[in-house]
């Protein structure tokens, strides 16, 4: 599905996608209180001014194996012109410098090259996923691991490289691991014939096997051609990957999950419900979080046929129980998503079965976007509402949460972007303690490191109160660089 906002990125991954989801075994019921967390200053990525000579860096996606303990990973230009993928790792509580993630500089002779996704289980342990341009000026996939604290040789994934035959830049690719040497990752390629197509491949035991063509149930993709959202895994060799395909008719675009189940891929299926949702024949799966092997979460958009001429977005959730998708239920939203633009969400992330958060950006009465969250407990969604505090921030009529990470039932953290009142782009956090999300504030010390435009790009949080946050700002030299920020 097309988004209707403009985005600060400037290469890399174009979703955004929230850490690793958690694996919480606490219920809900017997949940403690949590203490709210207190969100640190704001910090350039310690070593990127070294690196980022070209001026272009970004941070696109952050996770936390434990409080204190993350990783991060990106882009930035080097002296060069030349993309290169970047990697900065925490522990306990301080960021480390910023490197080139290793052996990545081997692979990548075209010059183009991005670390797009990391997930971490535990403290030092973490792997991270990628795109880069091989000496031929074909798109390839890599993929580096950390074990123990010590960060491995980037490898090219295996099998990708048959499969993106017409050797565009791979898009959107996303991994996650439920435990050490246990992952999966997908992405999207061009085959042969130029058509849009996902990858899908897993890690059993510390071994990748060879990346496939995501299989499709019968004649489902149709039209050839589909694209990836993001993955979710929620135990060793039970994952969820979602994203969108081309349905048979003229424009016609549906929504799919697709899950692995005990180390195979099963075939994709449209999401139970979607079709019935999407009376203007263009949907989306655009994020997934999985609590435990067959319990997962996944949100998207359709278009609902009002107005021309395929109608809004508005926000779908579909839940899968026991390893059964059940059937996508429009986002609850009190009139919410209803002005003639409708709504999109971007991320959920759950804590365990039936209590999520999710976040997007809807337009209101008079055609500004808002940021908004909504959160499941005990397995019903509540109605959306407007980030708290937001509208005040908001003054340039424009804002978005883009990612989403919740440790804890009832306890979350979010983060985005709002337009300020002279037109720049201004990164915001947002945390939810005990089931009540709290005011939105500007990310604390963004605004002396942001002479144009900042965005958080991505949440993690490990423990209630305990998060790390990552986006991308403008410096005073109009260079883009990219900043971190804890909670504790």
């Amino acid at each position: 599905m097309r988004r209707h906002w403009a985005v600060l990125v400037v290469a890399g991954a174009a979703a955004v996608w929230c850490a690793a989801p958690l694996l919480v075994t606490a219920a809900p019921a017997a949940r403690a209180v949590a203490r709210a967390g207190t969100w640190g200053t704001a910090i350039e990525v310690p070593g990127l001014g070294a690196l980022n000579q070209g001026g272009r860096a970004q941070l696109n996606s952050v996770s936390c194996g434990a409080a204190g303990n993350c990783a991060a990973v990106g882009s930035y230009t080097d002296g060069a012109g030349h993309a290169q993928a970047l990697l900065v790792s925490e522990t306990a509580g301080k960021w480390r410098s910023a490197v080139e993630v290793p052996g990545s500089e081997i692979l990548n002779a075209g010059g183009g090259a991005s670390a797009d996704s990391v997930s971490c289980v535990s403290a030092g342990n973490c792997t991270a996923l990628g795109s880069y341009t091989d000496g031929a000026g074909r798109g390839q996939v890599f993929v580096v691991s950390e074990t123990d604290g010590t960060w491995g040789t980037a490898i090219k994934m295996p099998g990708v490289g048959g499969l993106n035959r017409f050797g565009t830049p791979i898009a959107h690719d996303s991994v996650s691991c439920a435990s050490a040497g246990n992952c999966a990752a997908v992405g999207g390629y061009r085959d042969g014939a130029s058509r849009s197509q996902v990858f899908v491949v897993s890690e059993t035991n510390g071994t990748w096997g060879k990346a496939i063509k995501m299989p499709f149930s019968g004649i489902l993709n149709w039209g050839g051609s589909a694209d990836a959202g993001s993955v979710s895994c929620g135990a060793a060799g039970s994952c969820a990957a979602v994203g969108s395909y081309r349905a048979r008719g003229p424009s016609s675009t549906q929504a799919f999950v697709v899950s692995l189940t005990n180390g195979t891929w099963d075939p994709a299926i449209e999401v139970p419900g979607s079709e019935t949702l999407n009376v203007g024949r263009d949907a989306s799966t655009d994020s997934v979080s999985c609590v435990s092997a067959g319990n997962c979460t996944a949100v998207g958009d359709y278009r609902d046929g009002v107005g021309s001429p395929a109608g809004r977005p508005q926000p779908f959730a579909v839940r899968e129980t026991n390893g059964t998708w059940g059937q996508a239920i429009k986002v609850p939203g009190s009139g919410l998503f209803d002005a003639d633009a409708g709504a999109n969400v971007t991320a959920v992330s759950c804590a365990t079965a039936g209590n999520c958060a999710a976040g997007g950006t809807y337009d209101d009465a008079v055609f500004s976007q808002q940021a908004f969250v909504v959160s499941e407990t005990n397995g019903t969604w509540a109605k959306a509402i407007e980030v708290p505090g937001s509208g005040t921030l908001n003054a340039g009529r424009f804002a978005v949460v883009f990612s989403v990470s919740c440790p804890s039932a009832g306890n979350c953290a979010a983060g985005g972007f709002y337009i300020d009142g002279s037109h720049h782009e201004q990164a915001f956090v947002v945390s939810q303690t005990n089931g009540a999300w709290g005011n939105a504030l500007e990310v604390p010390g963004s605004g002396t490191l942001n002479a144009g435009d900042a965005s958080v790009t991505s949440v993690s949080c490990r423990s209630a109160g305990r998060c790390a946050a990552g986006g991308t700002y403008t410096d005073g030299s109009g260079h883009t660089q990219a900043f971190l920020v804890n909670q504790a």
